[in-house]
């Protein structure tokens, strides 16, 4: 089998392996790691998918991308990421919403340790780079940015695990008391928080700016499993495999291949989505990628207009679905390499760095005709309505990021086509948001109760580079 290469966006990397770019991150041009050529999945492959539990679909499904891990090591990784010490028995429950709409299905990605869909992939990660470090006698640390769920879930993935280290960055004030409480309570000696007087952008910017430092980078052995990290987008990709068979399992047989589905993802960094997007190209019949986004809507604008214009962060709106309080979504740049090609995204990129701007209108048609993307925005009411619709219709609760979904969903949603919203966390993590739209608080459940109660551990730096270099090089492990 011939092994899976990875290459830059911006074309200055030499061709890397899979866990050559897990552990690094950014890539040392400051582009983002990407699969030279793309694995190819056959109606009879996916098919033949059907009988495997999560874990061993996500060794199969992983298994195409990072093909330097050996067979058997891979699937005791995943084994540990997916076991029931970490998720229960249905890692990932899909749920029929016809009492809503007809058609609306919630895909439930919530059912992990930090009760957010970012455990589908970071509890791989936790696994797997520690694996990699161990094998070549090195050590990570791992400096990310977080707007809500990245943060916690990769501190409960890295926790008390030798040769890992997190230096975690939030924006002050910017997430929800849950979301503060799951990431600050941790005492773990290998768990540093650091609340940033800004916005998330200006996190992201800061972490970016050591990443390029290559000799900072070097010396420190910095690495980041944000979103920017190949292997959580590989890990992401199974879920949207794996509930395209579950939609399915209902169909009969004889009319399963190609049975197409729409997907309607909540994004801010655009790498969920951008997962969805890979299993689409790969061969898994998603028809529209329905991108939502709250009123941080530069995606929207994006791929309605064909101008991407990221904001400044004073600019970027503090919403009630916080995790996507996003202005410049990173994975972004992922997508535009493909759609324009190497060479010309090279000179277009150039332009987006020094204009701040990036007109793509002619590109328009391909957005949709070719890739299948379609967009919308959710506002603070439409959350609320979202939430209460979806209660008192099913039961069931919703948190404000699948509330935007939900809400995008229910707009553009067609008859004969499964609309699939990604959830994206636990409706507890946000009770304050669910109270105003129910007009009652929901009953706070005893494991979140306890995670109040606990004693926080944080540092507070302003919007510089230097108080955080300062923290990296006082308490990163060098061996």
């Amino acid at each position: 089998m011939q092994h899976t290469q990875y290459i830059s966006t911006r074309g200055q990397m030499a061709a890397a392996g899979f866990t050559d770019v897990l552990v690094a991150g950014l890539a040392p041009d400051g582009g983002l790691a990407v699969p030279s050529q793309l694995p190819a999945l056959s109606p009879e492959q996916i098919e033949a998918w059907r009988p495997l539990g999560y874990a061993d679909l996500a060794t199969e499904v992983i298994g195409l991308f990072a093909t330097d891990i050996p067979r058997e090591d891979l699937a005791e990784l995943t084994q540990a990421a997916y076991g029931p010490q970490r998720f229960p028995q249905l890692v990932v429950p899909v749920t029929g919403l016809d009492e809503v709409a007809d058609g609306l299905t919630l895909v439930g990605l919530s059912e992990g340790p930090t009760m957010a869909f970012k455990d589908l992939a970071m509890q791989f990660l936790g696994q797997a780079i520690p694996y990699v470090l161990a094998k070549h006698g090195q050590v990570l640390n791992i400096l990310g940015a977080t707007s809500g769920d990245t943060g916690s879930a990769a501190e409960h993935a890295f926790r008390g695990q030798e040769g890992v280290s997190v230096f975690m960055l939030s924006p002050a004030g910017r997430m929800s008391p849950v979301q503060r409480a799951q990431m600050y309570t941790l005492q773990d000696a290998n768990i540093h928080n650091i609340a940033v007087r800004g916005v998330f952008d200006d996190c992201q910017a800061l972490v970016k700016a050591l990443s390029n430092d290559a000799e900072f980078k070097a010396a420190h052995h910095l690495g980041a499993v944000n979103s920017i990290n190949i292997g959580r987008i590989t890990a992401q990709a199974v879920y949207y495999v794996w509930s395209w068979l579950r939609v399915t399992d209902a169909v009969e047989e004889g009319r399963r291949t190609g049975y197409r589905v729409d997907v309607c993802v909540p994004s801010g960094n655009f790498g969920n989505i951008y997962a969805g997007f890979l299993a689409r190209s790969m061969g898994v019949p998603i028809r529209r990628l329905i991108l939502a986004t709250n009123e941080n809507n530069v995606l929207e604008e994006f791929f309605t207009t064909g101008i991407y214009r990221p904001r400044s962060a004073e600019d970027t709106l503090a919403t009630s679905s916080p995790s996507m309080d996003i202005s410049k979504a990173s994975n972004l740049e992922r997508f535009i390499w493909t759609l324009l090609g190497p060479e010309v995204f090279v000179q277009r990129w150039a332009e987006l760095e020094t204009t701040g701007t990036l007109d793509l209108r002619d590109q328009l048609p391909r957005l949709r005709e070719e890739f299948g993307f379609v967009a919308g925005t959710s506002t603070h009411a439409d959350r609320l309505e979202a939430i209460r619709t979806v209660k008192e219709r099913s039961g069931r609760l919703i948190d404000p990021h699948t509330a935007d979904g939900v809400t995008v969903a229910l707009r553009v949603m067609e008859t004969g086509f499964p609309t699939l919203v990604m959830e994206t966390a636990k409706a507890a993590k946000f009770p304050q948001t669910v109270a105003e739209a129910l007009g009652s608080e929901p009953e706070t459940p005893d494991v979140v109760a306890d995670l109040l109660a606990r004693p926080q551990k944080v540092e507070m730096i302003d919007n510089e580079e230097a108080p955080l270099r300062a923290l990296i090089e006082e308490r990163a492990p060098t061996r």
